[in-house]
C-alpha cells in the first residue's frame, strides 16, 4: 500500500515538475515578442503553401507542453482568481511590470505556479519519506514536509523579486554611458528623441529596450513627457525617475538639455560609484554566515580534535573505573 501511495506521489511530482519547468522557461525567454497564436500562425503558414490541413491536425503537431500543461495553470490561474484578493493581483502585475513581464505572464498564472511549487516540493519530501528503508517518526514527516511546501510556494516571488533586481541593476549601469551619449548626440544637434534612438541601436540591454519602446510610443501618438514618466513607472528605478524629470523640467523651462543632460550624467556616475563601495561594504557581513556555519567549525575541529583525544585518553581509565 505505501509503495502504490508513493508510485502516485510520485506521478503527480513529476507531471507538476513538468509544470514548473515549462513555466520557468516561459518567464526566462525575454526575447520572446510573437504574441499571436502559434496555431494560428501554423495554420497560415500551411494555408499559404496550399497544404490542405485542419485546424485540428494543427493543434495536434503542437508540443505536450503547449497543449496539455500551460493551460492546465491557466486554468489553475483563473479558478484561484476568483479567491484571490484583488490588491494582490495588482501588486502581482506590478511586479511582473518592473520585472519586464518575462515570459508575457499574467497575475493569475504566476499566483498559479506557487501553488504548484509548493506541491512539487511538499510531495517530493513526502514521497521520500514515504519509501524511505527508516521511517520517518510522523514529527519529522510534518516539519520536513511543511518547510519544503512553503519554500515551494515562495520560491517563485523569490525568484521574481531576484528578476527585478538584477533588471535595475543593468539599468543602473547603463545609464552613465547612455547619458554620455545622450548629450553627445543634443550637442551634435539631433533631438532627444533621435538622441534615444541612436542609444537604442548602439546598445542591446534593458535601458536600449525601455529607450526603443519610450521612442514607439511616442510614435504612435502619446506625448513625450507622458512616455517618459511612464518609461519610469515600468521600471521604478530612483535614479531613472530623477532623469525623467529633469528633462521633463528642463523642457518646460526651456533650460538647455545638452547641459541637463551632462550634469544628470555625472550625478548617474556618482551613483553608480556609491552604489557599488556600498555592496564592497556589506560583502564583510555577508560573509560572517557562510563563515560561521563553514569555515569555524572546521577551524574548531582541526585545533581542538587532538586535545580532545587525549583529554579522552587520560581520563578515559579513571571514569571507566
Amino acid at each position: 500500500m505505501t509503495t502504490l501511495v508513493g508510485i502516485i506521489i510520485g506521478i503527480v511530482i513529476v507531471g507538476a515538475a513538468i509544470a514548473v519547468v515549462v513555466v520557468g522557461s516561459r518567464f526566462s525567454n525575454k526575447n520572446q515578442q510573437d504574441e499571436s497564436d502559434p496555431v494560428m500562425a501554423r495554420l497560415a503558414e500551411a494555408t499559404q503553401r496550399g497544404e490542405n490541413v485542419s485546424l485540428e491536425d494543427i493543434e495536434l503537431q503542437q508540443p505536450f507542453t503547449e497543449r496539455v500543461v500551460i493551460p492546465v495553470i491557466k486554468k489553475v490561474g483563473e479558478i484561484s482568481t476568483r479567491f484571490t484578493p484583488q490588491k494582490l493581483l495588482e501588486e502581482t502585475t506590478r511586479k511582473l511590470e518592473l520585472a519586464g513581464n518575462p515570459g508575457r505572464i499574467d497575475a493569475a498564472t504566476f499566483l498559479a505556479t506557487r501553488f504548484v511549487g509548493a506541491g512539487v516540493f511538499g510531495g517530493l519530501l513526502l514521497m521520500i519519506s514515504l519509501l524511505s528503508t527508516s521511517k520517518w517518526p510522523l514529527g519529522r514527516v510534518v516539519l520536513v514536509v511543511g518547510i519544503f511546501t512553503a519554500l515551494g510556494f515562495f520560491f517563485p516571488q523569490l525568484w521574481l523579486q531576484s528578476r527585478i533586481n538584477r533588471r535595475q541593476n543593468e539599468v543602473r549601469k547603463a545609464m552613465p554611458d547612455a547619458l554620455d551619449l545622450l548629450t553627445i548626440c543634443v550637442e551634435a544637434g539631433l533631438g532627444f528623441d533621435a538622441a534615444m534612438a541612436k542609444v537604442s541601436e548602439k546598445w542591446e540591454n534593458e535601458l536600449s529596450i525601455m529607450f526603443g519602446r519610450c521612442i514607439r510610443e511616442v510614435q504612435l501618438g502619446k506625448p513625450q513627457r507622458e512616455a517618459l514618466r511612464d518609461m519610469a513607472d515600468r521600471l521604478g528605478l530612483p535614479e531613472l525617475t530623477s532623469f525623467v524629470a529633469a528633462v521633463v523640467q528642463s523642457q518646460i523651462l526651456g533650460v538647455s538639455l545638452a547641459k541637463v543632460l551632462r550634469i544628470q550624467s555625472d550625478q548617474m556616475r556618482m551613483k553608480r560609484r556609491q552604489f557599488a563601495e556600498e555592496l564592497a561594504h556589506k560583502a564583510p557581513v555577508k560573509m560572517i554566515i557562510p563563515m560561521a556555519l563553514l569555515t569555524f567549525p572546521s577551524i574548531m575541529i582541526v585545533l581542538m580534535a587532538p586535545a580532545a583525544f587525549q583529554i579522552a585518553k587520560a581520563f578515559g581509565p579513571i571514569m571507566g573505573g
